[in-house]
């Protein structure tokens, strides 16, 4: 399955939502960098080293100011007109979204799905290669949410 209907599919599990929410507001993780490991069972460190600069540089440069913006629209803008604003925010919101596509297909090509990982296993050593990693609870709760 490509990787982009796989995390559909993933996101649509109870749980999956506010598992990756998790990590990503109160422990700095790259869920998109996250679910990518685990469709490719990546525990490879230099694999995760590669792809964690690939997902820092695409956050710097487009993934980070979109979400800010959609964050940002998220309230009230006087004098902009409320339906005008909500529209626009609909907008960036899939321009989001196709960021976060493009960067798991960038890294999914970077490599080859079946490293041996099982889910649990390749969050531990995704967050490792991010940098300070999360903690074993939050991971847990995402590999359990995601079966």
């Amino acid at each position: 399955m490509a990787i982009w209907e796989w995390v559909l599919e993933a996101y649509a599990r109870p749980g999956v939502p506010e598992a990756c929410l998790t990590l990503q507001d109160h422990h700095g993780q790259n869920t998109s960098y996250l679910l990518w490991a685990v469709h490719a069972e990546v525990k490879d460190a230099g694999l995760l080293a590669r792809a964690a600069a690939a997902t820092r540089a695409w956050d710097q440069t487009a993934l980070t100011p979109l979400r800010e913006v959609r964050r940002a629209l998220k309230a009230p803008l006087p004098p902009v007109d409320d339906k005008a604003r909500l529209a626009f925010r609909e907008e960036v919101k899939g321009l989001e979204l196709t960021s976060e596509r493009l960067l798991m297909e960038t890294l999914d090509a970077m490599a080859h799905r079946g490293g041996g990982a099982h889910a649990l296993e390749a969050l531990e050593a995704a967050s490792a290669a991010w940098g300070k990693p999360a903690p074993a609870d939050a991971l847990a709760a995402l590999a359990a949410a995601l079966g």
